[in-house]
């Protein structure tokens, strides 16, 4: 009898831009694989991979007690019913309840992924200060128990991890989701004006704010680039920008905001270098994904960016926040193309070694194959 892998996700579309491929590696190593999300778009691009999709309730953003209590009771009798042999939580309110739900249940074997550590570590908002201490707690109490293991994208996050209080031995580094090398090819750069794209969530933690303000700096200084903006509004984030904003600043004529984009190595094709100035990731696939196609990059020096991003090798780091810096990084890169070509070719050898989508599979699927084999899951089933 194949063992069950259930993941809980907030979103369809998250489950299927980050976590597709590592599902399809358990399904193929011999899991019965469940994903339990929010349906929007694509429950049937799910269940084509042979998949069970379980509509949640779950929503991100709220927060009123007596629906979270709702929701947690939707999770414990959804982890009851289906009985799985392993849960992999992804991101922080499916870590919290889904971690009290598997407790509850007695789901043998937890794998809680804390990508990044989100709003709540990164954002100075009084709504993020009032939640850390409460998040720190509950990670603390949560993550560390029998059969479970957290996994973070990079060192900075594990060091932080363990200074909460999670023990050592439950931490486990697995950077980022991959990138398919051979969906992303590398391409030689496209004729014309140097073009600057950012592809994210439009975030102002993510630095979209800053990016914006050197796009000025760059015009004023009349060095010539278009710089794009790629990327939906995320409504459900405290930190989501209005769509107004992002069509002033369009009127503004400083930036293009283009929204979502299905083919984002296209998107790379088309562009010469890649930004992002968040203030804090886990591993942004987004930089992943434009160092594969050889683009340059220009990222902020945080946790996750500087994974990918080695100052001087395959891109520059500038510090967060500082719109100033960011501007005259990305007017060294825009003036050489030589410094571009070189830092390209760096960047693709670097993911092809560290950050391929079949080793993180791999990786993940090892973890998985060693909690449902150790013996206090046996014993728990």
């Amino acid at each position: 009898m194949k063992p069950k892998l259930l993941y809980l996700v907030t979103e369809d579309w998250y489950f299927c831009s980050h976590r597709l491929p590592i599902a399809r590696a358990a399904r193929d190593a011999g899991f019965e694989v469940l994903v339990a999300t929010r349906v929007d778009r694509h429950a049937d691009v799910i269940r084509a991979e042979g998949f069970e999709v379980i509509a949640l309730k779950l929503r991100r953003r709220e927060m009123r007690p007596w629906r979270e209590l709702g929701a947690l009771a939707e999770i414990l009798q959804l982890y009851r019913r289906t009985r799985p042999a392993l849960v992999h939580h992804v991101a922080m309110k499916p870590i919290i309840y889904g971690s009290i739900a598997a407790r509850l249940a007695g789901v043998p074997a937890v794998v809680n992924a804390v990508a990044g550590l989100g709003f709540v570590f990164a954002s100075s908002r009084l709504r993020a200060r009032v939640l850390r201490p409460v998040i720190r707690f509950a990670l603390r109490k949560l993550v560390a128990g029998r059969g479970s293991r957290a996994v973070v994208q990079n060192p900075d996050d594990a060091l932080i991890m363990e200074a909460i209080g999670v023990p050592a031995d439950r931490l486990c580094v697995i950077r980022g989701s991959g990138v398919d090398l051979e969906a992303f090819p590398p391409k030689p750069e496209p004729d014309g004006e140097i073009v600057i794209t950012m592809v994210s969530r439009m975030l102002w933690d993510k630095g979209v704010g800053e990016l914006v303000a050197a796009a000025r700096e760059l015009l004023a200084a009349q060095i010539k680039v278009r710089v794009l903006l790629v990327g939906p509004p995320d409504h459900d984030n405290p930190a989501a920008i209005p769509e107004q904003t992002l069509r002033e600043w369009e009127r503004e004529g400083v930036v293009r905001w283009l929204g979502q984009q299905d083919d984002i190595a296209q998107v790379w094709a088309r562009s010469h270098i890649a930004v992002l100035p968040s203030y804090r990731e886990g591993l942004p696939k987004s930089l992943l994904e434009a160092a594969a196609c050889g683009r340059p990059m220009v990222s902020t020096d945080v946790p996750g960016c500087r994974e990918i991003v080695v100052d001087g090798e395959t891109g520059l780091l500038v510090p967060a926040r500082d719109a100033t810096s960011l501007a005259l990084a990305l007017g060294r890169l825009a003036a050489d193309a030589a410094l571009r070509k070189r830092m390209g070719a760096a960047a693709r050898a670097r993911v092809a070694e560290h950050f391929s989508e079949a080793r993180v599979a791999a990786d993940t699927v090892a973890l998985y194959q060693s909690l449902v084999s150790a013996p206090d899951s046996a014993q728990s089933r």
